[in-house]
């Protein structure tokens, strides 16, 4: 069952080639805790580009270091070619949800809306410059802090998803309610002890831990507003706290090493 977990995780949050079944499908919406272990795959491979940062040609008499901008902006190809755009498309719905003025059922209907509006602009505008700014900040990092920032920045975004899972209420029946009635509190024990090896990754450094707390407080943060503006959980909200819980992960993470 453990290993059919991971390949519904990798399947669902990733656009790598794994093979999937139904059975894998069942068995990660039932294992909460897959969401960060598929966290550790996305982060490692997120940050090659920081890992290949420091290069030695055959033909050069020294390493040549890659400047901070290309290596970021390779960040932000590798994020989006290994995950797709699935969770940013939640960011544009919730932005246009959050600026309807009325009820939940407004809200709610602006999410199934295929029109484009200015809040999911402004959202996904937002986002991505945060994800690329929090790209250049570790992209100055020595490479091991980076690596270690972003591998625990995407464990982080991951944990807070498990943690949608396991204490969020699914506003109808749908993606977020496959997830949330099969997982409740008791499962945030795996989910933990899943995720806190990641507070070590850059040790003695606590640019790890901070990555990891900065990702994992700012989806909580994002799971309790959402949760209020749509009066419960979907599919969306899931792609909000990872998108926001990566974006804080990687600041927290390039402050935590500044400050060292």
């Amino acid at each position: 069952m453990a290993l059919n977990a991971i390949r519904g995780a990798l399947g669902f949050l990733t656009r790598l080639r794994v093979r999937h079944s139904e059975a894998a499908w069942t068995a990660f919406r039932a294992s909460p805790w897959a969401f960060t272990l598929a966290g550790y795959v996305v982060g490692a491979l997120a940050a090659l580009p920081f890992a290949l940062q420091t290069v030695r040609l055959p033909f050069a008499p020294k390493s040549v270091q890659v400047p901070p901008e290309p290596a970021a902006f390779a960040y932000l190809v590798v994020v989006f070619a290994v995950t797709g755009i699935n969770h940013l498309d939640g960011v544009a719905d919730v932005g246009d949800a959050a600026v309807v003025h009325g009820g939940f059922d407004d809200r709610r209907a602006v999410l199934k809306d295929t029109v484009v509006g200015v809040g999911a602009v402004a959202a996904v505008g937002l986002t991505l410059l945060g994800l690329a700014l929090g790209a250049l900040g570790v992209a100055r990092l020595p490479v091991v802090a980076g690596v270690a920032v972003v591998v625990a920045a995407e464990i982080g975004a991951k944990a807070g998803m498990a943690a949608v899972a396991c204490l969020g209420t699914a506003a109808h029946d749908g993606l977020g309610s496959q997830f949330t009635e099969r997982a409740s509190g008791r499962n945030l024990l795996a989910v933990g002890l899943v995720t806190a090896p990641a507070l070590v990754l850059s040790w003695p450094s606590p640019a790890a831990a901070g990555a990891l707390a900065g990702s994992v407080a700012a989806g909580l943060a994002a799971l309790a507003w959402l949760t209020r503006l749509l009066g419960g959980v979907n599919g969306d909200v899931f792609g909000v706290v990872n998108e926001v819980g990566r974006v804080a992960g990687l600041h927290v993470g390039v402050i935590a090493w500044t400050l060292s």
